[in-house]
């Protein structure tokens, strides 16, 4: 037993502390004065000893947060931390981001003078918010209660109001009035010019130039997750604000912010506390800065219930006389995660804020009216939209008309969000002058940029090679959203076709409207609805005939082969004019831009793109719109066509609802 014993560095004794008894661990093989404090008893440990053991544990806490940081930068980098030669053990993101939250809780209850809820970090943030309340109320206390001589004296309504006002009541107006001014930045340091006339001046809406960044406040973001009612828990708000920080890029600040209260923390927290430890916390808040290297959508894609602000900002074109409508207009937004009702406009108002449930990262906008009244023709340049908690800022670029009478008589127009860039301290959306930006191009235009085959088969084949690409991405980083930029943005694939179908197109007309290429569709459908008319007076020859082989041989020529190709191509025609009567249905609201948008996304989806090109390149509508030199006239650039369109029969394509506008799916 005691070779046993003297093989192992630590042991148990009972100790008899008066009626007592304890089991303490005493070292065994240490030197001599070792022996002798382990005959102490448990409240009289070395000072030492509880600091060492104290700093390994701030040590090992330090190292769990550099360890954790850095598994969740190896997540986020995915491939190309791979490529960098660094290893990820692919871990989910939510459930690093979990952990974080826990390590974060652990490090709070570190050194703490005493319990208070279940959350260490919450209780922290609510002091502080408590202590940051008093100051203000204090200081707006004394503003009141001491004004200035000047106001005083001369002044007596004003003193008066004042003096019958109690202070907190007077807090509560001027915040909100502070509030209500702080909204939009106006253009105080940029007085208008004297030439400028004073029409102008009326029509120009106040921040409609640029829009006010958020309060980046440890506090704005502190009362934003408490006013989530489907949090019930202070573990819940801690772990909300963490992933709402995280998310803006202010976690690191934020603590930072919330560790400058010396007085707090000391109340708070022991001297051995792993927060009062300088240096360590220092090292903490660097950790916690590389977060900032990578994007998280960490309280985006968690809370799909909660209701949140978004606030609206339409930038109409001053050109035209086209700033104000007297329509109805209204807006439909899609998101990854939800998409509103029609949300309608104000009356007069450009801008605007609605509550609704979690959209997600937004995706589209829809944004149209009425068409009533004497000026509804009303040319939109683009529309801001802002999430007030997250502050992601998204804009939907337009450039087009909305009224029946102008442009492609479109009353409705579907417009592709991009995520404005910013950063944490400059939250301003990009700079909007007051230029229109280049309108979307459109067959009516007769003056067209010519852009050689060559570069419009290499626009086209980027944009099929993206698409496939996100096609066999892992599920999780396969969103719809992204889809839809590919499909519908700038530089996405139908702006790319339609660039392909206006080569060549014959648009300008001595006599009436030019044509968009939509007008060439429509022929295209009823030159199919006449060869499906005289397929059905073939088939009841066939039928009244006695010899019904005689008669599929003159019009097959014999071939088993070729009765099968035609009953193909018929099958192709009569699912090209199905798609098309749903198109002019659903969409009575479209322009013919936006229904042959719709008709290039749909034939995506059912497979039906490469199978009716040719089709439609074999008949004399084809022969009379195009020339010589275009896609559907030339034989190598027609097959370059369908064959660089081919990899994308293989895709599953999941449009958004915003883009099918319901029409349901064939296949």
């Amino acid at each position: 037993l005691n070779q046993e014993c003297a093989s192992r560095g630590n042991s148990l004794r009972r100790v008899k502390n008066g009626n007592k008894w304890r089991a303490k661990e005493i070292s065994i093989d240490q030197k001599q004065m070792n022996r002798l404090s382990a005959n102490l008893s448990t409240a009289e440990v070395s000072p030492a000893l509880l600091a060492q053991a104290n700093w390994t544990f701030v040590e090992r806490l330090l190292k769990d947060i550099k360890s954790k940081t850095k598994r969740m930068l190896l997540e986020k980098m995915g491939t190309e931390a791979v490529a960098l030669g660094l290893k990820g053990d692919g871990i989910e993101e939510n459930t690093l981001i979990a952990s974080l939250c826990d390590l974060l809780e652990k490090i709070w209850s570190h050194g703490l003078q005493s319990k208070q809820g279940k959350s260490a970090l919450w209780c922290h943030l609510q002091a502080y918010l408590e202590l940051q309340d008093a100051r203000a109320n204090n200081s707006t206390t004394t503003t009141i209660t001491n004004p200035a001589p000047k106001a005083l004296g001369g002044n007596k309504i004003g003193s008066g109001s004042y003096a019958g006002t109690t202070p907190a009541l007077a807090w509560n107006v001027m915040r909100k009035r502070m509030d209500y001014l702080s909204t939009f930045q106006t253009d105080i340091d940029n007085p208008p010019s004297p030439n400028r006339s004073r029409s102008r001046d009326r029509n120009k809406f106040v921040g409609l130039e640029q829009l006010c960044p958020l309060p980046e406040s440890l506090e704005f973001d502190v009362k934003n997750v408490l006013a989530m009612a489907d949090i019930k828990t202070h573990i819940g708000y801690t772990r909300a604000w963490v992933r709402l920080s995280l998310e803006k890029k202010l976690l690191s600040r934020h603590f930072r912010t919330l560790l400058s209260e010396d007085s707090l923390l000391r109340s708070l927290y022991k001297r051995n506390a792993f927060l009062r430890c300088e240096e360590e916390k220092e090292q903490f808040l660097y950790h916690l800065l590389t977060l900032n290297t990578v994007d998280y959508f960490s309280f985006t894609n968690t809370y799909p219930t909660t209701k949140l602000p978004y606030r609206v900002v339409i930038f109409p074109s001053r050109k035209y006389g086209s700033y104000h409508t007297s329509s109805n207009v209204w807006i439909i937004v899609s998101g990854t995660m939800n998409e509103t009702q029609r949300v309608p406009v104000p009356k007069g108002s450009l801008e605007f804020i609605f509550h609704y449930k979690n959209l997600g990262l937004l995706t589209t906008m829809r944004i149209g009216h009425d068409n009533s009244g004497p000026t509804h023709k009303w040319l939109v340049e683009h529309v801001v939209m802002r999430n007030e908690v997250t502050g992601h800022t998204y804009k939907f670029p337009c450039g087009r008309w909305l009224g029946k009478g102008v442009d492609d008589d479109s009353t409705e127009r579907l417009l592709v969000g991009q995520r404005a860039s910013t950063s944490s301290r400059n939250a301003e959306m990009p700079t909007v002058t007051n230029q229109t930006p280049p309108r979307t191009r459109s067959p009516s235009i007769q003056r067209q940029d010519t852009v050689p085959t060559s570069e419009l088969q290499h626009q086209l084949g980027n944009c099929v090679n993206v698409i496939v690409k996100w096609h066999y991405k892992p599920s999780r980083d396969r969103d719809v959203g992204t889809l839809t930029n590919l499909l519908c943005g700038d530089d996405g694939l139908v702006k790319c076709l339609e660039r392909v179908f206006l080569c060549g197109f014959r648009s300008t007309r001595f006599f009436g409207k030019n044509l968009y290429i939509w007008d060439y569709f429509s022929k295209i459908k009823e030159q199919f609805e006449q060869y499906l008319q005289h397929e059905q007076q073939q088939q009841l020859h066939q039928q009244l005939d006695d010899s019904a082989s005689s008669m599929d041989s003159s019009f097959s020529d014999g071939s088993g082969a070729n009765s099968l190709q035609r009953r193909e191509l018929s099958a192709i025609w009569r699912y090209y004019v199905h798609l098309m009567d749903e198109i002019n249905a659903a969409g009575s609201q479209l322009g013919k831009d936006g229904k042959f948008q719709l008709l290039i996304c749909l034939s995506l989806r059912e497979h039906l793109l490469t199978r009716m090109i040719k089709p439609m390149a074999m008949t004399k509508i084809t022969h009379e719109m195009y020339e010589e030199e275009s896609f559907l006239r030339r034989k190598n650039l027609l097959t370059f066509l369908i064959q660089i369109l081919e990899p994308l029969d293989d895709c599953h394509i999941v449009l958004e609802n915003s883009i099918t506008q319901g029409i349901p799916s064939q296949c």
